[in-house]
């Protein structure tokens, strides 16, 4: 084994029961890590060292760190699977809500038609109901008219006779009677 100069001086001296000087281990004033005669045992605690945290971390730390990032990709291999089947159930809902959607729209545009249709022909009948009536109001007024004038007409005649006999006893001083009034009143409309 690599043992110093120093340590095996030390080491004697705390045998023979004596205390070796500060400055014995360190001749010539540098530090020892830095001074040559003690680079063997520097290495060898250094092999010693490296070697017992290799083991350390390859047979306790790494196999920890490797199985938690495998159960990590794990996970999220998983999670990302079940956002794609989230997303694709998402998507096929939203074509189904799409697909409702349109559905509406078209039979409410068919309800809204047939509405109109049924409005418009409520309206048409209801005009031709009116004309009918508004018809059969005009052709009885007419009627009346018809009937007014020909009484009128009938009137006329019957004044015309009387005003002319009026006027032949006012005038004349004469009295005619009814049948000779009818017939001047016929005379004078036949000019």
């Amino acid at each position: 084994m690599f043992v110093t100069s120093a340590f095996a001086a030390s080491s004697e001296a705390v045998q023979a029961g004596t205390q070796v000087p500060a400055e014995a281990g360190h001749e010539g004033g540098s530090f020892p890590p830095f001074n040559p005669e003690y680079y063997g045992s520097q290495i060898l605690w250094l092999v010693i060292t490296f070697g017992v945290f290799y083991l350390l971390i390859s047979k306790a730390i790494a196999p920890r760190i490797g199985s938690i990032i495998e159960d990590r990709q794990g996970r999220i291999a998983r999670d990302l699977e079940e956002a794609s089947r989230m997303k694709a159930e998402s998507d096929a809902a939203v074509a189904a809500f799409e697909k409702e959607l349109t559905d509406a729209r078209a039979e409410a545009s068919a309800i809204a038609a047939e509405a109109a249709a049924q409005v418009k022909a409520a309206a048409e009948a209801e005009r031709n109901a009116v004309e009918a009536s508004l018809s059969e109001k005009i052709a009885a007024a007419e009627k009346r008219i018809a009937d007014i004038k020909t009484s009128a007409l009938a009137e006329v005649g019957a004044i015309a006779e009387e005003t002319v006999t009026e006027i032949v006893r006012q005038v004349v001083g004469v009295e005619l009677t009814g049948a000779e009034a009818a017939a001047a009143v016929k005379s004078a409309g036949g000019n």
